[in-house]
């Protein structure tokens, strides 16, 4: 996702001279194409993730489009009051990029996931969240994220996550979600499961495991977290049994939590909701991305297990 989101950024510099890039202290050989194509408009803001964040807030009611990068808690939790006040209170157009966001970085212990950004970014007024689940998506979220004029932020996995997209999505909406099977969402069935961010290949091979079961699953992909695809949400749970979501991000105060929001305040029965995310603490042993979405309940069979099994007990207490 992050060379993607490299190389995408380095085309719209390109394009459009007010794009600045800021780093927070990484991804400096990551950005030499950006430099050496427009050298004087590349910041190294160094370890100093809050000064960067009132700069780019700067830059940006001055007429720029500063694009403000590194690891996802360095970029959120450790500047916080600056996205919010800085930057969403003025409603400058600021855009915050997370590297390494969920698990990616499971292997550097608990300072280095990030299992709650998108609690506290999408609880801040004025701002977008988008949360890609391939590199496709975060190509086509990151240009529209700069065709508008709010503060936005966007959660990325690291690399070598699996590419979902055959290639550009040229209909690409923020707030609008993706059908990921080929069957109309409208059509309904069993489960609809909605995925965000970069567990989507897992939520895909769910849907393929269900479906072996004998149980029609169809996926979306919700690569916008704020604004929600409210449309979307009204005919899933309408049209489906059960509606699942599922996300590499803590069951309190993420997409599955924005959701339940929704059902409750749409005056839509929330029962019809799983959600499937990381329990509210700490993970604390040692391993890498894989080792820890095991361990947590986060894989493909896993995912299908919970649901078929949820899918039973409606059926029993029926």
């Amino acid at each position: 996702m992050r060379n993607a989101f490299a190389d995408e950024l380095t085309k719209l510099g390109q394009e459009d001279p007010r794009v600045v890039m800021l780093s927070g202290d990484i991804g400096n050989k990551l950005f030499d194409k950006f430099k050496a194509a427009q050298p004087e408009r590349f910041f190294n803001c160094g370890v100093a993730e809050q000064n960067m964040m009132g700069v780019a807030a700067g830059m940006a009611m001055s007429g720029l489009r500063p694009v403000a990068y590194t690891i996802t808690p360095f970029v959120t939790t450790r500047c916080l009051e600056q996205i919010r006040t800085d930057a969403a209170y003025h409603e400058a157009p600021v855009t915050v990029v997370a590297v390494g966001a969920g698990l990616a970085y499971a292997g550097l212990g608990p300072t280095h996931h990030a299992c709650e950004d998108l609690s506290f970014l999408r609880s801040i007024p004025n701002m977008v969240v988008l949360a890609p689940g391939d590199e496709w998506e975060v190509r086509a979220g990151l240009r529209a994220i700069l065709q508008q004029d709010r503060p936005a932020y966007m959660r990325m996995g690291k690399k070598g996550e699996p590419v979902v997209h055959a290639g550009a999505i040229a209909d690409f909406e923020i707030g609008k979600a993706i059908p990921m099977t080929e069957r109309p969402i409208g059509d309904g069935g069993e489960v609809c499961l909605l995925s965000t961010g970069n567990l989507l290949p897992e939520v895909l091979e769910a849907g393929r495991l269900l479906g072996e079961r004998g149980i029609s699953a169809q996926t979306l992909s919700f690569h916008t977290v704020k604004p929600l695809d409210e449309a979307c949400l009204a005919m899933a749970f309408q049209r489906f049994q059960r509606v699942v979501s599922v996300e590499e991000h803590s069951v309190v105060g993420g997409f599955g939590s924005a959701v339940a929001e929704w059902a409750v305040d749409a005056g839509i029965d929330a029962r019809k909701l799983l959600r499937i995310g990381t329990p509210d603490r700490f993970f604390k042993l040692s391993g890498e991305q894989s080792f820890a979405r095991e361990r947590l309940g986060l894989t493909a069979p896993q995912i299908a297990e919970r649901v078929a099994g949820t899918l039973k007990q409606r059926t029993t207490a029926a």
